[in-house]
């Protein structure tokens, strides 16, 4: 006598029983992942919002302390506008052999004088160059203010010596001899810098003409340095034109989910021109 093998399936009713079961389960380990799951995601945005933050300050620090002496203003809390320099040097007071021009004159508009070392020794980016704007002993005021021009004078050409380099300029009688001989450098692809937070948005503002006023951005062609900045306030206390001044950076950014992150940075700089 043979046997008869039957097949089972499953019902729908243990089917729907299963399913229950499954989300039940589920639900319970949904409430006790999701907070770790959030607490991630939340780490995860302030990490990368922090970086940004902290990226853009030390960006603005370093700008900050190549800035030319005295040239710092603060013209409204969402701006601080400075003068950047490509390098500094010391420049020849008298003349190697008396008449030879090779000292830079005060006394009357002078067109060239001897650079203190060899302009080929200093690093690429810092080494002098045709069109950028020589600056001596800015004070920032009237008769001895570089966005003025009061102190400027444009490079025309750079001459090799074998100790020294020549350095030609635009005749220009400068107001004041610095006391220490200095000279500044001024880029001629960068004659002013400014960052501006506008409308959520820190920008850095370059190459633009004076104002008394920081110029407002143009959307779309001005750098952008960050996004999401909630607000900014700029400080910068200078009041002590012979030595060091404090420029104070504070930033605020938020997250997508309205989460507020504020730094806060000081920037020394040195204001002896």
């Amino acid at each position: 006598m043979k046997k008869v093998l039957r097949q089972r399936g499953v019902t729908l009713i243990e089917l729907v029983m299963v399913i229950t079961i499954m989300g039940v389960v589920a639900a319970m380990v949904a409430v006790f992942m999701r907070q770790p799951v959030d607490a991630y995601v939340d780490t995860s945005l302030r990490g990368a919002l922090t970086d940004v933050a902290d990226t853009t300050l030390r960006r603005m620090a370093r700008d900050l302390h190549k800035a030319l002496p005295n040239s710092i203003r603060n013209p409204n809390a969402n701006c601080i506008e400075f003068i950047p320099t490509r390098t500094g040097s010391r420049y020849r007071m008298d003349d190697l052999v008396p008449g030879d021009g090779s000292g830079l004159n005060f006394g009357l508009a002078d067109s060239s004088f001897n650079m203190l070392g060899r302009n080929a020794d200093l690093a690429s980016d810092q080494q002098i160059r045709t069109g950028d704007r020589i600056v001596v002993y800015n004070l920032g005021i009237p008769g001895a203010d570089a966005y003025l021009g009061d102190n400027t004078s444009t490079v025309m050409g750079v001459i090799a010596g074998a100790t020294e380099t020549t350095l030609q300029i635009g005749a220009k009688q400068f107001p004041f001899a610095s006391p220490n001989a200095r000279f500044h450098v001024v880029p001629s692809e960068e004659s002013i810098v400014s960052y501006v937070c506008s409308a959520g948005t820190l920008y850095r503002n370059a190459n633009y003409g004076y104002a008394n006023s920081c110029p407002a951005p143009t959307v779309g062609s001005t750098p952008v340095m960050a996004r999401n900045v909630a607000s900014c306030s700029f400080s910068y206390g200078g009041e002590d034109m012979q030595r060091n001044a404090l420029v104070q950076l504070t930033l605020r950014f938020s997250t997508p989910d309205n989460e507020m992150l504020d730094l806060y940075h000081e920037v020394h700089v040195n204001n002896t021109p």
